[in-house]
């Protein structure tokens, strides 16, 4: 299969997100062939460069997210009158659907959500068809025109209460994020020569990729798949930042945000996600159950394969803490939880090993060392030896933490204790090596760890420290725990896993959306691939081209074809 790749702010650039997981995907199926079409987050994102793309990548093409340059097209008055209706239908939408369930109760009169949804679909796709047929839109979104008529839109009778209330300058924001948001309907993929040329258009991620995924459904009848491993709307809505953002610009993109996932949540011919948290707020935006699919995320086992076959290398009394140090992870709640451990177990040792330090997290852990050092006097063996404290903090990389797999060798029992949790990789990293573990009842923890570790609620430390000493007072139940926890990680979270559970999804997409614009042997039969597999052999099969492929030369023999890699940049 051909299958179109759109990422937004991730693969292929060097600090994109969800990199690794693009990375392993695009790699793992051998069998296909992947074009990337990647939006970029930021300058700093195109400066610092793209990661070795393998031979699968056919060709990329990128856009800026983060500026709409001037296209320089000029609209007649049939396309300036078009391109009002458009906008003015698409902001309409938004001001209605802006605000809070309250706001909108006074101008709802009866349930609108279908009817709106429609209206918001057809106003997209009309703004979308624009693009195509003029050449752009980049001009158009930031015209005077566009802000006269979101300004139109936010004072008629239909608007919320909070988008009534718009003043200029948020309307003018509000036009500048709408036009940044809308930036994927300018943009010339979605042409024959691009992702109409995929058998499967698959959009790692909500939001920009979505839309671009839609575009190409709308225009070309791609079929569509959409994953999110982290709900673009929700993502939103935690990245807005209140203080500085009028309440009605908040209300206008949160609009045209919810109003792009529920479109793609409908149009797409399968959802995934990679845990409960997100397949909920797919359900609650309209995602069908029937097309929801839980694909965990895939994470390479290799390096701990040597310490998972050997739990005896462990030190009974460790106890060991990994991961990003930001106040979210709540060490302060496992100091306290351990200063009771000790009470109980005066051999117990706790390492808390940073793999990196977040934009506040320096000064969280010069409190959380402060905070161990009163807790924890040095404890010195005799009146001239040097005191030792039973809590280190330590760093990856160094000498005494060399990797992370020999980190959760040296614990009996590892331990997470986040107030704030999506997908915790590192607990599944234990869960590789063989650890009991330790954990808060936040984000995915328990859809993660199922019955193999103690889960306790966050901001325990009386909670947290009873769990410890269980598990440090029973070596065999420790073994028992980390055994079947290296059993539920080796058969749910690996890459295998995941590129597996994504190649069934291609087939049972590709197979349900056959592409009929090439016809086999001048028969009426459905071309199931736009690559077919007879075309990698020798010899002529269907007396048609390879896409592709040069003619060759008079008298010599049919060649096998391969793939041919190019790299195409636009943008």
């Amino acid at each position: 299969m051909r299958i179109g790749l759109v990422t937004e702010g991730g693969y292929p650039y060097v600090d994109g997100d969800a990199g690794l997981w693009c990375e392993r995907l695009v790699r793992g199926p051998g069998q296909h062939e992947f074009d990337l079409y990647a939006f970029s987050r930021d300058r700093r994102q195109e400066k610092a460069g793209w990661v070795p793309l393998p031979p699968q990548i056919g060709r990329v093409r990128t856009a800026p997210l983060w500026a709409a340059e001037d296209d320089g097209i000029t609209h007649g008055r049939r396309a300036r009158r078009r391109f009002a209706e458009c906008y003015g239908e698409l902001t309409s939408v938004l001001a209605a659907m802006g605000g809070s369930p309250g706001d909108r109760a006074e101008t709802a009169g009866r349930d609108r959500t279908g009817d709106e949804a429609d209206r918001f679909s057809r106003a997209l796709y009309g703004l979308a068809e624009l693009a195509r047929d003029e050449g752009g839109l980049a001009g158009a979104l930031r015209s005077e025109t566009a802000v006269r008529t979101l300004e139109r839109a936010c004072r008629a009778p239909g608007a919320s209460r909070t988008v009534r209330e718009a003043r200029v300058p948020d309307l003018l924001a509000a036009a500048g994020h709408l036009g940044r948001a809308l930036s994927p309907l300018t943009v010339d993929w979605y042409e024959d020569d691009g992702l109409g040329a995929a058998d499967l258009c698959h959009a790692a991620a909500g939001g920009a990729a979505a839309l671009a995924g839609l575009l190409a459904r709308h225009f070309t009848g791609v079929p569509l798949l959409v994953t999110e491993y982290g709900p673009h709307l929700r993502a939103h809505y935690l990245a807005t930042d209140a203080g500085r953002t009028a309440p009605a610009v908040r209300a206008l993109l949160a609009a045209l945000h919810g109003g792009v996932a529920a479109e793609a949540y409908r149009r797409a011919a399968l959802v995934t996600h990679g845990n409960a948290h997100t397949r909920r707020w797919q359900e609650r935006c309209g995602a069908d159950r029937a097309k929801l699919r839980t694909v965990h995320p895939g994470m390479d086992a290799t390096g701990f394969t040597e310490v998972g076959e050997s739990p005896e290398a462990a030190d009974p009394d460790t106890l060991v803490w990994i991961g990003r140090i930001e106040p979210a992870k709540d060490l302060v709640s496992l100091l306290h939880a351990f200063a009771q451990v000790r009470t109980r177990e005066p051999r117990a040792r706790l390492r808390i090993v940073s793999t990196a330090i977040g934009s506040d997290g320096a000064a969280y852990l010069s409190h959380c060392r402060a905070l161990a050092a009163q807790l924890f006097p040095d404890e010195a063996e005799g009146p001239h030896t040097v005191g030792d404290n039973p809590v280190s903090f330590e760093e990856i990389g160094t000498p005494e933490a060399p990797t992370r797999a020999e980190v959760y060798a040296s614990g009996a029992v590892i331990v997470l204790s986040s107030v704030v949790e999506g997908f915790p990789a590192g607990l599944v990293e234990a869960m590789f090596c063989g650890r009991a573990t330790v954990s808060t009842n936040v984000g995915a923890v328990v859809e993660v760890i199922g019955g193999t570790g103690l889960v306790v609620p966050p901001r325990n430390p009386r909670a947290l420290a009873e769990a410890c000493v269980a598990l440090l007072r029973d070596p065999e139940r420790r073994v028992r725990l980390g055994a079947a926890a290296r059993a539920r990680a080796l058969e749910l979270f690996t890459v295998e896993q995941n590129v597996a559970a994504f190649h069934d999804m291609y087939l049972e997409i590709v197979s349900r959306s056959p592409d009929r614009r090439v016809a086999l042997g001048g028969t009426d039969d459905p071309l199931p691939f736009a690559t077919p597999a007879e075309a990698h052999l020798p010899g002529s099969w269907t007396g048609l081209p390879v896409r592709g492929a040069d003619p060759p030369e008079a008298g010599a023999p049919a060649p096998c074809q391969t793939p041919v890699t190019t790299l195409e940049v636009s943008g």
